[in-house]
């Protein structure tokens, strides 16, 4: 039997003896497995018959395509990165199977180089044999990390579908007599699979634009002429044809003749003398409180020809740049060209060897070697290459958390205590893991539960039963038992484990059969353990009062409950600025997800905002009104369209950083925005319906705001963690939220 790492065998091309060369290359810098090539005899098996795409081009936050699902066995593997996928600027990128996450498939060793200039034009692929459960993936390109995602693979594929999936679109807006859309046209695109269903949805701007995915309604604000591309997949793989939708964006009247307002950023890794360490970042942006920015342009060095601005600049070549930009305004008022000026240096030799970590669990133990009361967990992490980076550690199978001082467990039970460490280079080390019990004082041992959870009823995922969530003959509770929080692999195991818990549970006589079918109902209902789910995300609001009762209104205004829909709108009866927080915990590094819409009576539009990373709002005395205890101390993501008013727009960072209308963009008044928040050590992450619209990182930079002041930072940092909040400015601000939802990462 051929080992599971020598399962991935490359297929050679023509240029046989070139590619052998290029992967000696590639082992020596660790972006190519042994595994990658095989003997020439191997050259000579048949393909398999499933076969997998994933693309890249110039984004270096997400793959533009990648599957989510696939059934066991053989299958092939196509990574193409390449100027027919959308890469201008000659970028590389790595498509890699992680073999040393516990929690994922280790037996599949893709490790996978692809740009347009390799001897592949940048398409590669290999043949692998996949297993049942899940694979981690990932872009190991310094700076390209958050390209990730996971390929759920399972016993089989249902029926055969041949059919593929029907298509269309509509463009909606308001138009002139000439039939052009006045100021903006959104783009809806529909599509249907009577059979497999739907897998992806995609469009593309214009004749050669790169296909992206589809999952929200596209506005287009820039006047001219305009075509719409777009295409679906089922989950048999049948595609649909291409089709488009064309038409026109004019201006609307306006007697604006002021040019937009322009700004450029230089981000990247430095070294010590400030130059870019292998790659600089340029990103513009623009904002135009007249008529609204129409275009951006950008051109590299003194000679360089103009082009659109579409996202940031990354300039890899070595060498000093200029990078040139400009905007024009619906209106023609063109603004006055600027630069920014930087260097790009060679980046020092990769660091392939990942920390080393180890923990001491310390306390007063009794006769049977249980801690009494607490144990504390210190953890070391050392690197001799590039240095320790982060050290991060997980209680009894929970998410990983931010390691910074000793971890006190003082909750009576047994315990598994798992660290690991990353380095500057990027590098992971395998998880590593301590048991240990804490006792009470007189020596009685806890129960040994899979998790905590001491709710009032029983609630499957999101699902309440309103059974009593009670303690069973082990003195575990039943939520417990029954491990909603744990990441199953599929919902047929999640639902085959609550069976057997729910049967023990009515043989002892712990629920009825009424209750025992109520909770199993429940199960299913949740979904836990289905392709698609948010894994690994809790719920703060799921739209129901019991939910929102656990937050706490402080401050002017207020939110009202919609029944109809489990949403929260801002009352229009009830004014001033206040806050709506939960108070149930703090969060360090996350993912913060929640919908949201602008509801703003009349013409206007509303100004809300997210607040992040805030302490105790009664901790503060001092203050006479608690909300800005979030303001001072914290950070306010800001949810602002309108065209006027307040700089700071949709995706800033309020008092830190900018973004105009020119780089969020706007959707039409009543429309539900997907929006997440990501937060990692000082790093903020901005998106707004998949759309990244803000980085910023908080390292002790000036603010722009003195007035936000009283900043309890000397170098103007914030806190590494806090509570979260939903900013209500005013009954003319009127703003609704749902979906609220966080994953500590």
């Amino acid at each position: 039997m051929r080992h599971p790492s020598l399962l991935a065998r490359r297929r050679y091309g023509p240029a046989r003896w070139w590619l052998a060369l290029l992967g000696s290359f590639l082992m020596v810098l660790g972006l190519a497995s042994t595994a990658a090539y095989g003997r020439d005899d191997d050259r000579s098996a048949a393909a398999a018959d499933q076969v997998l795409n994933w693309t890249a081009g110039d984004p270096i936050d997400h793959y533009l395509t990648a599957p989510r699902t696939a059934v066991a066995g053989a299958a092939t593997i196509v990574f193409e990165n390449s100027t027919a996928t959308g890469n201008t600027t000659g970028m590389p990128h790595t498509l890699t199977f992680s073999v040393s996450d516990p929690e994922f498939n280790d037996d599949v060793a893709v490790n996978i180089l692809a740009n347009p200039s390799d001897s592949e034009g940048g398409k590669h692929s290999v043949e692998v044999t996949l297993t049942p459960g899940r694979y981690f993936y990932h872009c190991t390109i310094p700076g390209h990390g958050s390209m990730q995602g996971i390929l759920t693979v399972t016993e089989d594929g249902g029926g055969e579908d041949t059919t593929a999936p029907e298509t269309s679109a509509t463009v909606d807006g308001d138009k002139n007599a000439d039939g052009a859309y006045i100021g903006q046209a959104t783009v809806t695109v529909a599509a249907t699979d009577a059979g497999s269903g739907v897998d992806t949805v995609e469009y593309a701007v214009g004749a050669d634009g790169a296909w992206q995915p589809y999952t929200a309604p596209v506005v287009v604000n820039e006047v001219g002429s305009h075509s719409i591309r777009y295409r679906a997949t089922d989950k048999a793989g049948n595609a649909a044809a291409e089709k488009k939708a064309d038409f026109a964006v004019a201006a609307p009247p306006t007697d604006d003749s002021t040019a937009p307002e322009t700004s450029a950023t230089v981000s990247g890794e430095k070294d010590d003398a400030g130059a870019y360490l292998g790659m600089a970042t340029v990103t513009v942006t623009a904002s135009d409180t007249g008529s609204g920015v129409n275009t951006i342009e950008y051109a590299i060095g003194a000679d360089g020809a103009w082009q659109p601005y579409t996202a940031p600049v990354m300039v890899h070549e070595v060498g000093t740049h200029s990078v040139r930009y400009r905007a024009t305004d619906r209106s023609g008022n063109v603004a006055a060209e600027k630069s920014v000026d930087f260097t790009v240096v060679e980046p020092p030799s990769q660091d392939g060897t990942p920390p080393e970590t180890s923990v001491v669990v310390s306390g007063d133990k009794n006769s049977d070697g249980a801690f009494i009361t607490s144990a504390k967990a210190t953890v070391t992490a050392t690197d001799a290459d590039s240095g320790v980076d982060k050290v991060e550690y997980s209680l009894d199978g929970g998410p990983y958390l931010a390691y910074s001082a000793p971890v006190v467990v003082d909750r009576v039970g047994r315990h598994t205590f798992a660290h690991r460490a990353t380095d500057k280079a990027g590098n992971t080390s395998q998880a590593k893991q301590a048991s240990f019990t804490v006792a009470r004082s007189g020596g009685v041992p806890a129960p040994n539960c899979p998790e905590f959870d001491e709710r009032l009823t029983v609630i499957v995922g999101t699902v309440d039963t309103g059974v009593p969530n009670r303690l069973t003959g082990n003195r575990c509770t039943i939520n417990e038992l029954i491990e909603d929080e744990k990441d199953w692999s599929s919902h047929a195991l999640f639902l085959k484990h609550v069976d057997k818990v729910l049967d023990k549970l009515l043989a002892d006589g712990v629920v009825d059969a009424r209750e025992h079918k109520k909770i199993y109902r429940a199960a299913k209902q949740s979904g836990i353990g289905k392709p698609g789910q948010d894994e690994g995300y809790r719920k703060l609001f799921d739209g129901t009062a019991d939910s929102l009762a656990q937050w706490e209104q402080v401050g002017g205004g207020k939110f009202g409950l919609n029944t109809e829909d489990g949403s929260i709108t801002s009352s229009t009866t009830v004014d001033g600025m206040g806050m709506l927080w939960f108070p149930a915990r703090q969060y360090g590094d996350f993912s913060l997800k929640l919908q949201w819409r602008d509801d703003a009576p009349g013409a206007g539009n509303a100004n809300g905002g997210v607040f992040v990373r805030f302490p105790d709002v009664h901790d503060h005395p001092e203050e006479s009104r608690p909300e800005w205890v979030a303001i001072k101390y914290g950070h306010e993501i800001q949810v602002n369209d309108r065209p006027d008013g307040d700089m700071y727009k949709t995706g800033s960072v309020y008092g830190f950083d900018r973004v105009g209308l020119g780089g969020a963009g706007v959707t039409p008044k009543g429309t539900w925005n997907d929006y997440e928040i990501r937060v990692v050590d000082q790093h903020y992450s901005v998106y707004r319906n998949g759309v990244l619209l803000n980085e910023f990182d908080n390292n002790g930079g000036q603010l722009f705001e003195p007035p936000r002041g009283d900043d309890p930072g000397t170098d103007g940092r914030r806190y590494a963690s806090g509570y979260v909040g939903l900013q209500v400015h005013s009954t003319t601000d009127v703003i609704s939220y749902r979906d609220i939802r966080i994953k500590e990462l």
